[in-house]
């Protein structure tokens, strides 16, 4: 049986650190901001990357 090949590069596999690590990569935020990001949005990507965006602005 042949294993399908993921090719969605935009999503991260699990693992706290390297969710951190791609949310930093695709917004700008610092690892510390995006720590309390995925604590307070989860895996919601669309709403991480809108919050990030606001707190980019109000830096």
């Amino acid at each position: 049986m042949a294993r399908k090949k993921s090719t969605d590069t935009s999503r991260v596999k699990k693992g706290a650190e390297l969710e951190v690590e791609h949310l930093t990569e695709v917004t700008d935020v610092t690892p510390k901001q995006a720590r309390a990001l995925l604590r307070k949005h989860g895996a919601d990507w669309q709403k991480l990357r809108e919050e990030a965006e606001i707190q980019k602005e109000d830096d």
